[in-house]
């Protein structure tokens, strides 16, 4: 099990604008940030999508906790 604190520093750093989701632009920018610059746009949709548990397009912190605990 993950340590939910640790979780929520690493969603802070893909949520840059701070409204409590992750969006596949989001989410790629950031992997850009740490150094994968391979991440394309279709990548980025299809991670989001594979956690998103509600289908609206978006990872809440939640939803991305969820994922790191199953």
């Amino acid at each position: 099990m993950a340590d939910i604190e640790s979780a929520r520093t690493t969603f802070g750093k893909f949520d840059v604008n701070g409204d409590g989701f992750v969006t596949a632009d989001e989410f790629k920018a950031a992997m850009a940030a740490m150094g994968d610059p391979f991440v394309t746009g279709p990548v980025a949709d299809a991670v989001i999508a594979a956690k998103d548990a509600d289908g609206d397009g978006l990872l809440s912190f939640d939803e991305f906790w969820a994922s790191l605990n199953k």
